[in-house]
């Protein structure tokens, strides 16, 4: 026994004196390690707040032992260079998913990269979504600077000893990297492995495998557009199959059936614009009156949401176009757009329409000077073609003065075409809402009396994100107002159907909804969380929230009298297309969504996997869920009747647009033909 004790003794000292040698000889690499999986610790604290797993710890540890391993192939004095390189890397990682999830509740994705010219035009709009604490994972690499000139000063690497080969020294430290990770998958589930393959739920995905996997993972992910059409085509063609054999289009007619039949459309892309903003005043005036009144006079779908991805507008034009989600890798109108897509455009030209889409911004801003000749439009007019600059505000030609040359422009379509189908994309109030705060009739300021009879006036929205958004909405409402007013001067609302919708939310923080719900105008600042009055602005409400207007309005008061409602039911944009498509007359074979008359499954999927219904929403990320019925009696298979369902129709959608299936299965002709009444 005391044999035993004293070899346990022995070994516990050499792997001490083992370990303390190798660090002495290895600082870098060591400080590397510690700092990297540091960082990856600090950003979940910030995001996800999973403070205490240990799994995520195992697998960003396991990736940088895995990436520090191949700096022994360098000499010591030249370690430092290649352990920078990562340290920059990966810390830029982590500060830019830092930025991205305080702003959308999400993690970054590589597809980003892909667009990140779109991203360029929005540039100054990182001044308003930055925060301090984003800036808190630069002390890694700045430690690493010190710390090499410090060992430099000291004449550390000539002490360094180096007794063993490099190749043996990269061969045990993978090892020990490879010992880690076996540790850290033999706590995986078969769940986890298919959500960091499917990459939807990606806060999940980053509790679970940490950022350094994620983001590896979402790099292969990115790859897809290029790598996916070359596997699995026979599995996702059948699955394709029955998936429309389950859920198929079957044109259902009723009361709305054919009600706009060779109408002209006139559709209007409401930049950014939500729902929330027709009912909202400041100091007794609506921000959007114009659209508010459309809405009570014609048919407006008050529970509608967008459900776009990283494409965001592009996104939105896909799915109102095709009723196809946005790709799950990569945008559609960027990475998969040389591909069939059947899209209300086409159905409308094979009836006799003229299509065309109008937009203020240049031509190849989200590559729609290509993908909007794939989507069927005959004409694409942008204003360094068509229009003259003549006013900016924001990021480009202002909307009022974009409206007023569109309707020149419609005139002379009006002149040569018997039917026309339009879209008139907004630009004014896109992020970051800039250009009108010192010239807007709307006054954001809050006005109360005190006791004492004195009037006090607190600008309280002068410098906020959400205060410069009601500016430019209030904006982009009053021109629709003018486009309205000018279209019935000159006689283009006759047998017209105008389409409003809002493109997608604005992507504003929480926190600036909470301090305007919660503004207390006596200390110039929200109410304390302990307060009464305090009510908070939940990350549900904020969910809830992002729904946008949807209204379909014409100035034919006989036919505004069959279609003047309120829908309420949840729908989302992917129902558009077949609602359209049957008070239009042809019926969208390959849509997702449903016309909205036809079904009782009311029922919204998300890009994320998250989904609602008129009872439920249903949070994919953190598997929560909160009524919206009350009193409704759901249970555990409700839930999973639906979330099945929402894997189904982004997996589906998905295959359609990667593996290009409607036309590889050469029914392409049969939906755009066969599809018409």
């Amino acid at each position: 026994m005391k044999s035993f004790w004293n070899k346990l003794k022995k070994l516990i000292i050499d792997v001490k004196d083992k370990s303390i040698y190798f660090v002495k000889n290895n600082i870098m690499f060591v400080l590397f390690i510690i700092s990297m999986v540091l960082n990856a610790i600090i950003l979940r604290c910030l995001t996800v707040k999973n403070y205490t797993a240990l799994s995520p710890i195992m697998a960003d540890l396991a990736f940088t032992l895995f990436v520090g391993s191949f700096g022994f192939f360098f000499k010591p004095k030249n370690r430092f260079k290649y352990y920078m390189v990562w340290a920059i890397i990966l810390t830029l990682t982590c500060l830019i998913n830092s930025v991205y999830y305080t702003n959308y509740v999400s993690f970054t994705s590589f597809s980003l990269l892909a667009t990140s010219l779109q991203i360029a035009g929005v540039s100054d709009a990182l001044k308003t979504i930055m925060e301090f604490k984003d800036f808190c994972y630069i002390w890694a690499p700045i430690m690493l600077i010190f710390a090499h000139r410090k060992l430099l000063k000291n004449g550390y690497y000539k002490k360094v000893k180096v007794k063993e080969k490099a190749r043996v020294s990269v061969l045990k430290t993978l090892v020990a990297a490879a010992i880690i990770a076996g540790f850290f998958m033999s706590t995986l589930t078969g769940t986890d492995i298919s959500r960091l393959y499917k990459q939807w739920n990606r806060e999940y995905v980053v509790m679970k495998f940490g950022i350094y996997v994620y983001q590896t993972n979402d790099l292969i992910a990115s790859l897809k557009p290029q790598i996916s059409p070359l596997f699995g085509y026979d599995k996702a063609a059948k699955e394709f199959r029955e998936y429309y054999k389950e859920y198929p289009q079957t044109g259902e007619k009723n009361e709305y059936t054919d009600i706009f039949k060779d109408k002209n459309v006139l559709v209007i892309h409401d930049e950014s614009f939500q729902n929330y903003l027709l009912d909202t005043q400041i100091n007794g005036v609506d921000i959007a009156p114009n659209t508010k009144r459309l809405a009570s006079e014609g048919m407006y779908f008050s529970n509608f949401y967008a459900q776009e991805s990283v494409g965001t507008s592009s996104d939105t034009e896909f799915t109102f176009s095709t009723s196809l989600l946005p790709a799950s890798s990569g945008t559609v109108f960027v990475s998969y757009w040389d591909r069939y897509y059947p899209s209300i455009q086409k159905y409308m030209q094979n009836d006799g329409y003229y299509t065309f889409s109008m937009h203020a911004n240049k031509g190849n801003f989200w590559n729609r000077e290509v993908m909007h000749k794939q989507l069927g439009y005959d004409n694409f007019y942008y204003y360094d073609k068509d229009y003259d600059l003549n006013e900016t505000i924001g990021m480009g030609l202002s909307d009022k003065s974009f409206f007023k040359q569109s309707t020149n422009l419609l005139k002379k379509i009006k002149e040569k075409h018997d039917k026309y189908y339009g879209l008139m994309i907004m630009l004014t109030n896109h992020t970051p809402f800039e250009g009108l705060t010192d010239s807007s009739d709307l006054d954001l300021t809050y006005k109360y009396t005190k006791e004492d009879g004195s009037e006090v006036v607190n600008d309280y929205l002068k410098d906020t994100t959400l205060g410069k958004y009601f500016t430019t909405a209030h904006y982009a409402d009053q021109a629709i107002g003018q486009l309205v007013d000018d279209l019935d001067k000159e006689g283009l609302l006759e047998n017209t159907v105008l389409v409003i919708y809002g493109d997608h939310d604005s992507k504003i923080k929480r926190s600036e909804y909470d301090y305007y719900y919660n503004y207390n105008p006596e200390t110039d600042s929200k109410y304390d969380t302990d307060d009464e009055r305090y009510k908070e602005f939940t990350k549900y409400d904020y969910e809830l929230n992002r729904k946008v207007p949807f209204i379909i309005w014409t100035k034919d008061e006989d036919l505004r009298k069959k279609i003047n409602k309120e829908v309420t039911t949840v729908t989302g944009m992917y129902d558009v297309l077949p609602t359209l498509g049957n008070m239009f007359g042809f019926v969208p074979k390959y849509a997702l969504g449903h016309d909205v008359f036809s079904t009782d499954d009311h029922f919204v999927v998300f890009p994320n996997a998250s989904w609602i219904t008129d009872k439920m929403y249903y949070d994919a990320q953190n598997d929560q869920a909160i009524m919206l019925e009350e009193n409704a009696s759901i249970g555990k298979d409700y839930i999973e009747k639906y979330s099945k369902r929402a894997e189904e129709e982004i997996a589906v959608s998905n295959d359609i647009i990667v593996h290009d299936l409607i036309k590889k299965t050469q029914e392409s002709d049969e939906i755009v033909k066969g599809g018409s009444k």
